[in-house]
């Protein structure tokens, strides 16, 4: 069966669970799925013998800001009865929860986690919503696009209170402003260049000792 004939077949069989199935890249099965019709859809996906997906690989968040609903989560399922691969892809806002597969892959309690962590995303049914790359109290979620560069707060170790403390990011304006006009002529101070400076004066010295072009 191609990989065509394989999203219709599991269009057809899931109803209005699945609103778009495709072959991207000629190589990748991508199925469009509702909110509403996801818990239902993933039930199928890995319960069907024809279909058997047994192993949830990977799930991930990406934000499109201008979008209606700007953040996809993305599953991206695999098959070792069959031998195949498949992509699932809801989307969702800040505010309306995605129900959460854990149910059927607990792995994906950990996948989840993270997407909450780095963007923001609600998982509905998760029984551990908590952060898992940042620090406790960190503000905002670093991987959406509209996140500043440089964050909110940092962290630092104070000798003098004995404790970890958070303040507001300080940049340093001498390592922000630099000379992009002449990168490699403007850098004659690197480590290791001391020799090739020392040769150039000796170099200059005796031309001019020698009457030759200074």
């Amino acid at each position: 069966m191609s990989l065509a004939d394989l999203g219709a077949a599991i269009a057809t069989a899931a109803g209005p669970a699945v609103e778009e199935a495709y072959v991207e890249r000629g190589q990748e099965l991508v199925l469009r799925a509702t909110r509403a019709g996801l818990l239902p859809l993933m039930t199928l996906l890995r319960d069907d013998p024809r279909l058997a997906f047994e192993q949830l690989v990977d799930l991930c968040g990406v934000d499109y800001p201008e979008a209606a609903e700007r953040f996809q989560v993305v599953y991206n399922l695999l098959s070792l009865t069959h031998n195949r691969r498949i992509r699932v892809i809801v989307t969702t806002d800040e505010a309306t929860p995605v129900p959460s597969v854990s149910g059927i892959w607990p792995t994906a309690t950990w996948f989840e986690r993270e997407a909450w962590d780095m963007y923001g995303i609600v998982f509905e049914g998760l029984s551990d919503l908590r952060r898992l790359l940042t620090d406790y109290g960190f503000e905002g979620h670093p991987l959406r696009k509209d996140f500043p560069l440089t964050g909110y707060v940092e962290v630092r170790y104070d000798e003098t209170r004995k404790q970890v403390v958070y303040e507001p990011v300080a940049l340093t304006q001498d390592f922000r402003n630099f000379d992009f006009l002449s990168p490699w002529e403007a850098m004659t101070t690197l480590p290791g260049d001391e020799k090739v400076h020392l040769t150039r004066a000796e170099r200059g010295q005796i031309e001019d000792s020698s009457g030759g072009p200074r």
